[in-house]
């Protein structure tokens, strides 16, 4: 296992990156998000590498997102929350914009940032046990002009809205109706069936691939505001309710809002 919880290997042209922290529900650190960036990195480098897979390690999640035992460090830094979204906007983006096709392989827990993950990738293929949530509500805090512009290109602003609302898990079924995924599989077929579809994308032409890529992430990215957004992100991430409901998560208590 590499250091930073992340593995990778290539067969027969198909790159698989494995988020590896199973105890942790595949939970993404700093060092993570710094080494998801390296890999896409070498994946536009290495010729042999023709599609890349995204998928967690273990039985329970594909990624739950970012590991909140670190948000306690941005009380009293004003700053903090813009610069937290804008590094995930950096690291996400590079994933997006990788030159090979990108797959997501999603079993078990696809929530917050591993949503955003999966949402960057080109296709997501889940299993049936697979779950969805947008759990910003429960902490307090919000997304990035970028992954809410994800989110709405994928499932219209009514269904965004409804997972953001609620933060309810959405089931593999009810995501595929909505267009959040691409195909639902029996949860002992998943790697299989990802494998199949990878190699088949890798006979594909590259060229017309990236190009195809590139048309559909620049039609996307025609839906983002010219405002960046910093004024929502500071306006939640320097409340006192975003710093009750990281307390409330680690402490495992619901947490008490008050507007403020």
């Amino acid at each position: 296992m590499e250091s930073t919880g992340m593995l990778f290997e290539v067969e027969r042209g198909v790159a698989y990156l494995t988020v590896n922290r199973p105890d942790q529900r595949n939970a993404m650190t700093w060092a993570m998000y710094e080494r998801l960036v390296e890999l896409c990195e070498e994946v536009d480098r290495d010729d042999r590498i023709k599609v890349l897979v995204v998928r967690g390690s273990g039985e329970r999640a594909f990624i739950s997102g970012t590991d909140i035992s670190q948000f306690p460090a941005f009380r009293g830094h004003a700053q903090a929350g813009i610069d937290y979204e804008e590094r995930i906007d950096r690291v996400v983006g590079r994933l997006e914009a990788v030159g090979k096709p990108a797959l997501a392989s999603i079993h078990g827990y696809c929530v917050g940032g591993g949503l955003g993950i999966a949402m960057a990738c080109d296709l997501r293929v889940a299993s049936d046990d697979a779950r969805f949530a947008v759990p910003v509500i429960r902490l307090g805090n919000c997304l990035s002009m970028h992954t809410y512009a994800r989110l709405v290109a994928l499932i219209g602003p009514a269904r965004a809205k409804e997972m953001i609302y609620t933060a309810r898990h959405v089931g593999a079924a009810e995501a595929l109706a909505w267009g959040l995924v691409n195909e639902v599989v029996a949860a002992a077929d998943l790697s299989a069936r990802t494998q199949a579809l990878a190699e088949a994308i890798a006979q594909a032409p590259p060229i017309t691939l990236r190009a195809s890529k590139e048309a559909v992430r620049r039609v996307v990215h025609r839906l983002l505001p010219e405002n960046p957004g910093h004024d929502l992100i500071a306006l939640c991430y320097n409340s006192s309710d975003f710093q009750e409901g990281v307390a409330a998560f680690l402490d495992k208590r619901p947490p008490r809002w008050t507007g403020k």
